[in-house]
Protein backbone atom coordinates (compact mmCIF):
# COMPACT_ATOMS: atom_id res chain seq x y z
CA UNK A 1 0.00 0.00 0.00
CA UNK A 2 1.49 3.38 -0.98
CA UNK A 3 0.58 6.60 1.30
CA UNK A 4 1.97 7.22 4.59
CA UNK A 5 3.21 4.69 7.00
CA UNK A 6 4.16 6.66 10.50
CA UNK A 7 2.86 9.83 11.82
CA UNK A 8 4.06 11.96 14.95
CA UNK A 9 1.25 13.20 17.16
CA UNK A 10 1.24 16.33 19.36
CA UNK A 11 -0.97 16.74 21.75
CA UNK A 12 -0.80 21.15 22.35
CA UNK A 13 3.16 21.92 21.37
CA UNK A 14 4.32 18.60 23.16
CA UNK A 15 4.98 15.30 20.81
CA UNK A 16 3.12 12.83 22.34
CA UNK A 17 3.89 9.61 20.09
CA UNK A 18 4.15 7.56 16.95
CA UNK A 19 1.23 6.66 15.13
CA UNK A 20 2.19 3.13 12.65
CA UNK A 21 0.30 1.80 10.14
CA UNK A 22 1.73 -2.28 10.14
CA UNK A 23 1.36 -4.99 7.95
CA UNK A 24 -2.27 -6.74 7.68
CA UNK A 25 -3.20 -3.07 8.03
CA UNK A 26 -3.00 -2.64 12.21
CA UNK A 27 -2.75 0.37 13.66
CA UNK A 28 -0.05 1.04 16.68
CA UNK A 29 0.28 4.34 18.81
CA UNK A 30 3.17 4.28 21.20
CA UNK A 31 3.61 6.74 23.13
CA UNK A 32 7.20 8.63 23.81
CA UNK A 33 9.37 7.11 26.59
CA UNK A 34 9.27 11.08 27.53
CA UNK A 35 5.54 11.76 27.39
CA UNK A 36 4.07 12.71 30.78
CA UNK A 37 0.19 12.23 32.07
CA UNK A 38 -0.24 15.62 30.65
CA UNK A 39 0.21 14.80 26.84
CA UNK A 40 -2.70 11.61 27.14
CA UNK A 41 -4.02 12.51 23.52
CA UNK A 42 -7.36 10.59 24.37
CA UNK A 43 -9.55 9.65 27.83
CA UNK A 44 -9.58 6.56 26.89
CA UNK A 45 -5.59 6.06 26.25
CA UNK A 46 -3.59 6.74 29.35
CA UNK A 47 0.59 7.22 28.57
CA UNK A 48 1.70 3.77 28.97
CA UNK A 49 5.03 1.71 28.30
CA UNK A 50 2.79 -0.64 26.78
CA UNK A 51 1.91 0.35 23.26
CA UNK A 52 -1.88 1.10 21.81
CA UNK A 53 -3.15 -1.32 18.88
CA UNK A 54 -6.19 -1.39 17.16
CA UNK A 55 -7.09 -3.46 13.86
CA UNK A 56 -8.87 0.09 12.51
CA UNK A 57 -7.28 3.54 13.09
CA UNK A 58 -7.87 4.38 16.72
CA UNK A 59 -11.18 6.30 17.22
CA UNK A 60 -9.62 9.04 18.44
CA UNK A 61 -7.43 9.79 15.63
CA UNK A 62 -10.01 8.70 12.91
CA UNK A 63 -12.54 11.16 14.95
CA UNK A 64 -11.70 14.17 12.47
CA UNK A 65 -11.46 12.32 8.94
CA UNK A 66 -12.87 14.58 6.26
CA UNK A 67 -15.67 13.04 5.07
CA UNK A 68 -18.50 13.36 1.89
CA UNK A 69 -17.45 16.30 -0.68
CA UNK A 70 -14.37 17.77 1.62
CA UNK A 71 -12.86 14.13 1.86
CA UNK A 72 -13.18 14.13 -1.83
CA UNK A 73 -11.71 16.75 -2.72
CA UNK A 74 -8.71 16.69 -0.12
CA UNK A 75 -8.59 12.89 -2.06
CA UNK A 76 -8.32 14.98 -5.60
CA UNK A 77 -5.29 17.24 -4.22
CA UNK A 78 -3.20 14.35 -2.53
CA UNK A 79 -3.60 11.11 -4.12
CA UNK A 80 -1.17 11.08 -6.91
CA UNK A 81 1.46 12.87 -4.87
CA UNK A 82 1.11 11.14 -1.49
CA UNK A 83 -1.70 8.63 -1.59
CA UNK A 84 -5.16 8.77 -0.10
CA UNK A 85 -5.53 6.17 2.67
CA UNK A 86 -6.24 7.65 6.38
CA UNK A 87 -3.00 8.29 7.67
CA UNK A 88 -1.53 10.57 4.25
CA UNK A 89 -4.99 12.54 5.13
CA UNK A 90 -4.13 13.06 8.35
CA UNK A 91 -0.79 14.46 7.22
CA UNK A 92 -2.03 17.16 5.09
CA UNK A 93 -4.61 18.29 7.21
CA UNK A 94 -2.84 17.30 10.44
CA UNK A 95 -1.60 20.93 11.25
CA UNK A 96 -5.41 21.80 11.48
CA UNK A 97 -7.73 20.03 14.18
CA UNK A 98 -10.45 20.07 15.87
CA UNK A 99 -9.17 19.34 19.58
CA UNK A 100 -5.51 19.38 21.08
CA UNK A 101 -4.36 16.65 18.63
CA UNK A 102 -2.05 17.11 15.94
CA UNK A 103 -0.09 15.42 13.31
CA UNK A 104 2.90 15.53 11.25
CA UNK A 105 5.67 13.15 9.53
CA UNK A 106 8.08 11.68 12.18
CA UNK A 107 11.33 14.42 10.89
CA UNK A 108 9.37 17.39 11.22
CA UNK A 109 10.05 19.78 13.82
CA UNK A 110 6.36 20.80 14.55
CA UNK A 111 3.05 19.93 12.32
CA UNK A 112 2.86 22.65 9.77
CA UNK A 113 -0.51 25.52 10.53
CA UNK A 114 -0.80 28.12 8.24
CA UNK A 115 -2.09 31.56 9.01
CA UNK A 116 -4.81 32.73 6.16
CA UNK A 117 -7.11 34.88 7.92
CA UNK A 118 -10.46 36.07 6.32
CA UNK A 119 -12.86 38.66 7.04
CA UNK A 120 -15.82 37.58 8.74
CA UNK A 121 -18.00 40.59 7.50
CA UNK A 122 -16.66 39.98 3.98
CA UNK A 123 -17.70 36.09 3.92
CA UNK A 124 -21.22 36.95 5.74
CA UNK A 125 -22.05 39.58 2.88
CA UNK A 126 -20.30 37.70 -0.85
CA UNK A 127 -23.35 37.24 -2.50
CA UNK A 128 -22.74 34.12 -4.84
CA UNK A 129 -21.94 31.90 -1.57
CA UNK A 130 -21.98 28.78 -4.19
CA UNK A 131 -19.38 30.19 -5.69
CA UNK A 132 -17.63 31.10 -2.23
CA UNK A 133 -17.35 28.18 -0.71
CA UNK A 134 -16.19 26.42 -3.98
CA UNK A 135 -13.10 28.88 -3.41
CA UNK A 136 -13.04 28.28 0.10
CA UNK A 137 -12.79 24.42 0.11
CA UNK A 138 -10.18 24.65 -3.24
CA UNK A 139 -8.32 26.98 -0.18
CA UNK A 140 -8.44 25.38 2.67
CA UNK A 141 -9.53 21.48 2.17
CA UNK A 142 -6.00 20.53 2.81
CA UNK A 143 -5.93 22.56 5.96
CA UNK A 144 -9.17 21.16 7.39
CA UNK A 145 -9.53 18.54 9.59
CA UNK A 146 -13.16 18.33 10.71
CA UNK A 147 -15.15 15.41 9.88
CA UNK A 148 -19.14 15.42 8.96
CA UNK A 149 -21.05 14.75 5.72
CA UNK A 150 -21.96 18.35 5.66
CA UNK A 151 -19.66 20.03 2.96
CA UNK A 152 -17.82 22.23 5.92
CA UNK A 153 -14.15 23.70 6.09
CA UNK A 154 -12.04 25.31 8.91
CA UNK A 155 -10.72 29.01 8.72
CA UNK A 156 -9.20 31.62 10.79
CA UNK A 157 -11.58 35.10 10.27
CA UNK A 158 -11.45 38.73 11.49
CA UNK A 159 -13.80 40.98 12.81
CA UNK A 160 -14.17 44.21 11.06
CA UNK A 161 -14.98 46.03 14.15
CA UNK A 162 -12.42 44.25 16.80
CA UNK A 163 -9.84 43.25 14.35
CA UNK A 164 -9.50 40.12 16.11
CA UNK A 165 -8.78 37.03 14.05
CA UNK A 166 -10.94 33.81 15.39
CA UNK A 167 -11.29 30.48 13.95
CA UNK A 168 -14.20 29.28 12.31
CA UNK A 169 -16.18 26.52 10.87
CA UNK A 170 -17.57 27.34 7.79
CA UNK A 171 -20.35 24.57 6.27
CA UNK A 172 -22.27 24.94 3.09
CA UNK A 173 -24.64 22.40 1.96
CA UNK A 174 -25.56 19.41 -1.11
CA UNK A 175 -28.28 19.16 -3.36
CA UNK A 176 -30.12 16.64 -1.51
CA UNK A 177 -30.52 19.71 1.71
CA UNK A 178 -31.25 22.71 0.06
CA UNK A 179 -30.82 26.01 2.66
CA UNK A 180 -29.55 23.38 5.46
CA UNK A 181 -27.55 26.59 6.27
CA UNK A 182 -30.95 28.46 7.27
CA UNK A 183 -32.58 25.18 8.46
CA UNK A 184 -29.56 24.76 11.07
CA UNK A 185 -29.54 28.75 12.07
CA UNK A 186 -33.06 28.84 12.97
CA UNK A 187 -32.13 25.23 15.44
CA UNK A 188 -29.08 26.72 16.88
CA UNK A 189 -31.51 29.82 17.60
CA UNK A 190 -34.07 27.57 19.45
CA UNK A 191 -30.92 26.10 21.44
CA UNK A 192 -29.57 29.08 22.03
CA UNK A 193 -33.28 30.34 23.68
CA UNK A 194 -33.33 26.97 25.32
CA UNK A 195 -30.70 28.05 27.57
CA UNK A 196 -28.23 25.56 26.00
CA UNK A 197 -24.11 26.69 25.83
CA UNK A 198 -23.87 26.96 21.99
CA UNK A 199 -20.75 28.76 19.85
CA UNK A 200 -21.45 31.54 18.04
CA UNK A 201 -22.58 31.35 14.92
CA UNK A 202 -23.90 33.46 11.70
CA UNK A 203 -25.98 33.29 8.47
CA UNK A 204 -24.75 34.50 5.27
CA UNK A 205 -26.73 37.50 4.09
CA UNK A 206 -27.91 35.44 1.12
CA UNK A 207 -28.70 32.05 3.55
CA UNK A 208 -26.18 30.26 1.76
CA UNK A 209 -23.75 29.95 4.71
CA UNK A 210 -24.06 28.52 7.89
CA UNK A 211 -20.90 29.90 10.10
CA UNK A 212 -20.02 28.62 13.82
CA UNK A 213 -17.06 29.86 15.82
CA UNK A 214 -15.00 27.37 17.53
CA UNK A 215 -15.42 26.06 20.60
CA UNK A 216 -12.60 23.86 20.88
CA UNK A 217 -9.74 26.98 21.00
CA UNK A 218 -9.80 29.20 24.21
CA UNK A 219 -9.58 33.27 23.96
CA UNK A 220 -6.22 32.95 23.87
CA UNK A 221 -5.99 30.75 21.01
CA UNK A 222 -4.96 27.52 22.74
CA UNK A 223 -6.30 24.09 21.91
CA UNK A 224 -9.12 22.30 24.42
CA UNK A 225 -9.12 18.65 23.93
CA UNK A 226 -12.03 17.28 22.35
CA UNK A 227 -13.72 14.12 21.82
CA UNK A 228 -16.38 12.85 20.68
CA UNK A 229 -18.42 9.51 21.90
CA UNK A 230 -17.55 7.27 19.07
CA UNK A 231 -13.71 8.36 20.55
CA UNK A 232 -14.90 8.01 23.71
CA UNK A 233 -17.19 4.53 23.14
CA UNK A 234 -14.25 3.16 21.01
CA UNK A 235 -16.15 3.21 18.29
CA UNK A 236 -14.89 4.61 14.49
CA UNK A 237 -17.12 6.82 12.60
CA UNK A 238 -19.12 4.33 10.69
CA UNK A 239 -20.63 3.17 13.77
CA UNK A 240 -21.97 6.74 14.78
CA UNK A 241 -26.08 5.68 14.38
CA UNK A 242 -24.84 2.81 16.64
CA UNK A 243 -25.97 2.89 20.20
CA UNK A 244 -28.31 4.60 22.74
CA UNK A 245 -28.75 7.83 24.68
CA UNK A 246 -28.88 5.29 27.96
CA UNK A 247 -24.98 5.12 26.78
CA UNK A 248 -24.14 8.26 26.22
CA UNK A 249 -25.72 8.97 30.18
CA UNK A 250 -23.14 6.53 31.36
CA UNK A 251 -20.41 7.76 28.61
CA UNK A 252 -20.99 11.02 30.94
CA UNK A 253 -20.78 9.47 34.72
CA UNK A 254 -17.41 7.69 33.55
CA UNK A 255 -15.54 10.45 31.84
CA UNK A 256 -17.13 13.66 33.97
CA UNK A 257 -17.14 14.66 37.86
CA UNK A 258 -18.99 16.68 40.38
CA UNK A 259 -20.34 19.82 39.20
CA UNK A 260 -19.35 19.29 35.31
CA UNK A 261 -21.37 15.98 35.52
CA UNK A 262 -24.40 17.49 37.14
CA UNK A 263 -24.27 19.96 34.74
CA UNK A 264 -23.40 17.80 31.64
CA UNK A 265 -26.38 15.71 32.73
CA UNK A 266 -29.04 18.96 32.59
CA UNK A 267 -27.39 20.18 29.51
CA UNK A 268 -27.43 16.39 27.54
CA UNK A 269 -31.17 16.20 28.57
CA UNK A 270 -31.88 19.47 27.54
CA UNK A 271 -30.34 18.97 23.92
CA UNK A 272 -32.07 15.27 23.88
CA UNK A 273 -35.55 16.96 24.50
CA UNK A 274 -34.62 19.93 22.24
CA UNK A 275 -33.96 17.23 19.52
CA UNK A 276 -37.08 15.21 19.93
CA UNK A 277 -39.37 18.37 19.67
CA UNK A 278 -37.47 19.93 16.67
CA UNK A 279 -37.36 16.37 15.26
CA UNK A 280 -33.67 15.98 14.97
CA UNK A 281 -32.48 12.78 13.30
CA UNK A 282 -29.32 13.40 13.23
CA UNK A 283 -28.59 13.52 16.85
CA UNK A 284 -25.73 10.83 16.81
CA UNK A 285 -22.63 10.11 18.64
CA UNK A 286 -20.40 12.40 16.84
CA UNK A 287 -22.68 15.13 17.86
CA UNK A 288 -22.12 14.98 21.35
CA UNK A 289 -18.02 15.15 22.71
CA UNK A 290 -16.54 16.56 25.73
CA UNK A 291 -14.07 19.09 26.30
CA UNK A 292 -10.78 19.48 28.65
CA UNK A 293 -7.48 21.65 28.65
CA UNK A 294 -5.73 18.23 29.61
CA UNK A 295 -6.52 14.66 30.60
CA UNK A 296 -5.55 16.02 34.25
CA UNK A 297 -7.96 18.74 34.41
CA UNK A 298 -12.00 18.39 34.29
CA UNK A 299 -13.96 17.69 31.60
CA UNK A 300 -17.18 19.58 30.38
CA UNK A 301 -19.80 18.41 28.08
CA UNK A 302 -19.04 20.27 24.78
CA UNK A 303 -21.48 23.20 23.32
CA UNK A 304 -24.58 22.08 21.43
CA UNK A 305 -23.84 22.13 17.70
CA UNK A 306 -25.18 20.52 14.12
CA UNK A 307 -28.91 20.79 15.04
CA UNK A 308 -30.72 20.70 12.46
CA UNK A 309 -34.49 19.57 11.26
CA UNK A 310 -33.82 16.28 9.24
CA UNK A 311 -37.79 15.82 8.90
CA UNK A 312 -37.81 18.67 6.80
CA UNK A 313 -35.84 16.29 4.17
CA UNK A 314 -36.69 12.90 5.32
CA UNK A 315 -40.25 12.89 5.68
CA UNK A 316 -40.49 9.94 8.62
CA UNK A 317 -37.31 10.09 9.53
CA UNK A 318 -36.44 8.85 13.27
CA UNK A 319 -34.01 9.62 15.71
CA UNK A 320 -30.29 8.70 15.32
CA UNK A 321 -29.58 6.48 18.01
CA UNK A 322 -32.10 4.05 20.67
CA UNK A 323 -33.97 5.09 23.77
CA UNK A 324 -35.52 2.20 25.53
CA UNK A 325 -34.33 -0.16 22.71
CA UNK A 326 -36.58 2.07 20.06
CA UNK A 327 -36.08 5.11 17.57
CA UNK A 328 -39.70 6.92 17.59
CA UNK A 329 -40.55 10.36 18.93
CA UNK A 330 -40.84 9.29 22.43
CA UNK A 331 -43.95 11.16 24.59
CA UNK A 332 -42.92 12.88 27.50
CA UNK A 333 -43.80 10.22 29.97
CA UNK A 334 -40.79 7.91 28.27
CA UNK A 335 -38.48 11.17 28.54
CA UNK A 336 -39.22 11.99 32.09
CA UNK A 337 -38.63 7.84 33.00
CA UNK A 338 -35.21 8.18 31.18
CA UNK A 339 -34.47 11.35 32.93
CA UNK A 340 -34.92 10.30 36.68
CA UNK A 341 -33.41 6.50 35.70
CA UNK A 342 -30.19 7.47 33.55
CA UNK A 343 -29.46 11.09 34.62
CA UNK A 344 -30.59 11.28 38.36
CA UNK A 345 -32.59 14.24 37.68
CA UNK A 346 -35.66 15.11 39.66
CA UNK A 347 -39.12 15.42 38.35
CA UNK A 348 -39.00 19.38 38.64
CA UNK A 349 -35.91 19.97 36.62
CA UNK A 350 -37.45 17.77 34.25
CA UNK A 351 -40.70 19.86 34.48
CA UNK A 352 -38.46 22.90 33.85
CA UNK A 353 -36.28 21.62 31.20
CA UNK A 354 -39.62 20.59 29.19
CA UNK A 355 -41.17 24.07 29.92
CA UNK A 356 -38.32 26.05 28.51
CA UNK A 357 -37.80 23.97 26.24
CA UNK A 358 -40.94 23.79 24.28
CA UNK A 359 -41.22 27.80 25.20
CA UNK A 360 -37.86 28.63 23.38
CA UNK A 361 -39.32 26.18 20.47
CA UNK A 362 -42.65 28.33 20.55
CA UNK A 363 -40.67 31.65 20.31
CA UNK A 364 -38.43 30.84 17.10
CA UNK A 365 -40.97 29.57 15.09
CA UNK A 366 -42.13 32.98 13.92
CA UNK A 367 -38.59 33.33 12.80
CA UNK A 368 -39.25 30.39 10.21
CA UNK A 369 -41.66 32.36 8.16
CA UNK A 370 -39.55 35.79 8.34
CA UNK A 371 -37.03 33.23 6.52
CA UNK A 372 -39.14 32.19 3.91
CA UNK A 373 -40.09 35.40 2.76
CA UNK A 374 -36.31 36.68 3.12
CA UNK A 375 -34.28 33.57 1.14
CA UNK A 376 -35.28 32.27 -1.98
CA UNK A 377 -35.87 28.43 -2.49
CA UNK A 378 -36.93 28.00 1.65
CA UNK A 379 -40.90 28.13 1.58
CA UNK A 380 -40.73 24.24 1.09
CA UNK A 381 -38.37 23.41 4.01
CA UNK A 382 -39.73 26.18 6.50
CA UNK A 383 -43.31 24.44 6.07
CA UNK A 384 -41.73 21.64 6.99
CA UNK A 385 -39.64 22.74 10.09
CA UNK A 386 -42.89 24.20 10.88
CA UNK A 387 -45.29 21.11 10.57
CA UNK A 388 -42.54 19.15 12.78
CA UNK A 389 -42.01 21.54 15.33
CA UNK A 390 -45.99 21.83 16.55
CA UNK A 391 -45.81 18.67 16.36
CA UNK A 392 -43.02 18.53 18.46
CA UNK A 393 -44.26 20.89 20.85
CA UNK A 394 -47.62 18.95 21.18
CA UNK A 395 -45.45 15.89 21.75
CA UNK A 396 -44.10 17.33 24.94
CA UNK A 397 -46.61 18.98 26.64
Amino acid sequence: MTGVSQLAVWALKRKSGLLERQPGLKYVFAYDPRAAAMDQVSLTMPVRLESWASRDLHPVFQMNLPEGALLEAIRRAIAKVIGEDDLSILRVTGGHQIGRNRFALPSDDAPGITETPESLDELLAYPDTTELFHELVSRYALSSGVSGVQPKILLDATDRVTSISSAFIVKSWGSDYPCLAANEFLCMTAATKAGLPTPEFFISENGGLFIMKRFDITAEGDPLGFEDMCSLQALGTAQKYTGSYERIARSLGQFLKGAQLFQAREQFFTALVLSVILRNGDAHLKNFGVLYPSALEPVSLAPVYDVVTTTAYIKNDVPALTLAGTKKWWPRKMLEKFAQAHLSLSSATVSTIFERTAQAVAETKPRIEEFMSEYEGFEEIGRGMIKAWVDGIDGVN
